[in-house]
């Protein structure tokens, strides 16, 4: 089962302190979550009001992913959403995104972690399990949000692992990481941005004890993991921005169901209409 959590206003809907068959550790356990992760509590900097212009930033972004913090004040005033950049760039921080043009990059990094250069410029990707990469996204829900962690195959496009948590540190990702591990054995490349719960030595640990080379994107250019960004186009597009999950627990289990049809159902065009589980099961 995936990792997931949620907000202070959705993690009941994961864990029921009430049960009385299984005690909040057992139900933690059974939902990949870790306790301090349920027991989590934010500095609740996003009201209402931000979080209208979060699901509004992502929803701008998801469509043009080139947009500056500058653009995209004069973008939201166009939907009557008024907000200076200082707030819009603490919101990009938030969702974790950047434009996709060279700029000094908003991802939260770590000065003191060791980035890995990009090795997939001009490389021919011609194999299942060749390369894999990992991201995570914003995914909004009726009240409150959450974070979405993926480790795609880039040959056949396949979601080899996902996750849900209310944070994006280290610990999330990794776990994301060691299940794709655990059920599909290991690439001969893994590539990631810059972002410090990919560069903090748990994730990159992993990486290391399993013999597998590390690639970086350069700072500002999202496109360099182009795969995984044109799966949460789809996924938002298709899934989140179409139902409008309200809990946590029915944003999890929307995910699972397009997930499953994501990669045994939807034909690609790229891959022949095939599905993304067929070409991997042929190719590795």
């Amino acid at each position: 089962m995936a990792e997931n959590g949620g907000s202070m206003k959705t993690k009941r809907f994961l864990v029921e302190a009430d049960n009385k068959e299984l005690s909040i550790c057992q139900q933690c356990i059974l939902l990949s979550i870790s306790r301090s992760g349920f027991y989590y509590s934010s500095k609740n900097w996003v009201t209402e009001e931000r979080q209208v212009l979060l699901d509004s930033i992502d929803e701008i972004y998801t469509d043009q992913p080139y947009l500056g913090t500058r653009r995209m004040v004069q973008e939201l005033l166009k939907k009557g959403v008024v907000a200076g950049r200082k707030i819009v760039r603490k919101c990009y921080q938030i969702l974790n995104i950047e434009a996709i043009y060279p700029k000094p990059s908003l991802t939260i990094s770590n000065k003191d972690h060791f980035k890995y250069p990009y090795l997939l410029r001009g490389l021919k990707i011609d194999r299942a399990n060749q390369v894999w990469s990992t991201d995570i996204t914003y995914i909004r829900m009726e009240k409150g949000f959450m974070y979405l962690c993926a480790v795609i195959d880039w040959y056949s496009r396949r979601v080899l692992s996902w996750g849900l948590s209310n944070t994006h540190d280290s610990d999330f990702t990794t776990s994301v990481l060691e299940k794709a591990i655990h059920s599909f054995g290991t690439p001969e490349i893994f590539n990631t941005d810059q972002g410090s719960e990919f560069t903090a030595s748990t994730f990159i640990d992993v990486l290391k004890a399993n013999n597998i080379s590390i690639s970086m994107d350069g700072k500002g250019r999202a496109l360099d993991n182009i795969f995984i960004e044109r799966f949460w186009r789809t996924i938002k597009y298709e899934y989140v921005y179409v139902d409008h999950p309200e809990t946590g627990k029915e944003l999890f289990d929307g995910l699972s169901a397009y997930i499953e049809k994501y990669n045994m159902k939807r034909g690609h065009q790229s891959l022949g209409y095939k599905t993304p589980d067929k070409v991997y099961r042929q190719a590795a």
